[in-house]
């Protein structure tokens, strides 16, 4: 699964991480992470679903699902970076960012 392998080296680099911390976060051991990493190897779909939280991402995103948005990818790249910087803002940060972007979008109607 070469867009997982791929997935988690890009989440990692935008975390600023190593594969070593990823692991930690995740809690797995460090040679089991680095094959999922590498591509050597898939994890079931607890094991996807432990990452994908502990990376603060989703499953659709690692593996690489295609949406409406492919088709837009500077959009999605805006909307991942987007969705992975909230996943540090407190809910009162984020609730001021939705009363933002939904201000945005009722100006223009």
């Amino acid at each position: 699964m070469e867009i997982f392998a791929k997935r988690l080296q890009e989440r990692a680099k935008q975390l600023g991480i190593s594969n070593a911390e990823a692991a930690r976060r995740v809690g797995l051991e460090e040679r089991r992470y680095a094959h999922y990493a590498s591509g050597r190897r898939e994890p079931d779909l607890a094991t996807l679903k432990t990452i994908s939280e502990a990376l603060g991402t989703t499953p659709n995103w690692l593996l690489g699902v295609i949406d409406k948005l492919e088709k837009e990818p500077e959009k999605a790249a805006l909307i991942d970076r987007f969705s992975n910087a909230a996943s540090g803002m407190t809910r009162e940060e984020l609730e001021l960012c939705v009363i933002q972007a939904e201000a945005i979008v009722a100006s223009k109607k």
